[in-house]
């Protein structure tokens, strides 16, 4: 019975579990719901210039250091549950730049795979599935100002920097260690394994799907397949950092193309 009792996931201790699990869930998806239920915002969630950018960033990691806190002291899970061992000296940087160039790639065929497999099907023709993609393209205007990441230099390196290596891939690298560290506490049997491990990451995409209402239908979905390959590098590494370099270069790489490619394809929001 006693080494029972020092089982985190049991007794008094699951409790604790249940508070870090709930916070961490929540975060994303309140947010998301919330975003989603203001409408289409009157100007872009990270400011329109690079002084709103600071003070947006400032309320994000606050919000987030909060929360997170919170968590961790109702459960104190540990930096090795946190996957937050560095491994490998200086490998993860190529990693994570190899990482965020593959799943680009895995992204785009998965996508593409869906739309042939809609029209050989006959489910949708070529016409309705680009009237429907056009209808719910991700609004790449309710996150960012276009025009000021053409003309502010400034503020487009803030996003290709602090936007998109600490408040995209770090802090939501965290969020999803913490997640996955919640499952494992209040189910081993099912989390514990490589293959719960694989579950508790598909669990978190929805999560972190929902997270981005505010973008659309189609950028639910993308950011969900996002959110599941980042989550698959973590569990692999045994650490959050290649994900998060990975996550930097891939938001770091989409801000940097996005003015060009609403010059080319006008029809984009």
């Amino acid at each position: 019975m006693p080494p029972l009792l020092r089982d985190p996931a049991i007794g008094p201790g699951r409790t604790r579990c249940w508070v870090h699990l709930l916070l961490i869930a929540a975060y994303p998806v309140v947010i998301g719901v919330v975003s989603a239920g203001h409408g289409q915002p009157a100007k872009p969630a990270l400011g329109a210039d690079a002084r709103q950018l600071l003070q947006v960033s400032s309320l994000e990691i606050g919000l987030f250091t909060l929360v997170f806190g919170l968590a961790w002291i109702a459960s104190r899970v540990s930096r090795k549950e946190l996957l937050l061992s560095w491994r490998g000296g200086w490998r993860p940087i190529p990693l994570g730049l190899a990482y965020s160039l593959a799943l680009r790639i895995v992204l785009a065929v998965v996508t593409g795979g869906i739309g042939a497999f809609l029209i050989i099907t006959r489910i949708l023709t070529a016409d309705q599935l680009q009237n429907f993609l056009l209808a719910n393209q991700p609004n790449v205007s309710a996150i960012v100002d276009v025009a000021a990441l053409k003309t502010h230099p400034f503020y487009f390196w803030l996003n290709l920097t602090l936007v998109s290596f600490v408040i995209g891939g770090l802090r939501e690298e965290l969020w999803r260690a913490a997640f996955l560290a919640g499952l494992r506490r209040l189910w081993p049997v099912w989390f514990g394994s490589q293959s719960g491990a694989i579950l508790a990451v598909a669990i978190a995409s929805v999560a972190f799907g929902l997270g981005h209402l505010v973008q659309g239908p189609l950028a639910v979905c993308f950011t969900a397949l996002l959110g599941f390959g980042l989550g698959l590098i973590m569990v692999v590494h045994r650490s959050i950092w290649p994900a998060v370099l990975a996550h930097g270069f891939f938001n770091a790489t989409s801000f940097a193309l996005i003015p060009f490619a609403l010059e080319k394809l006008p029809g984009i929001k």
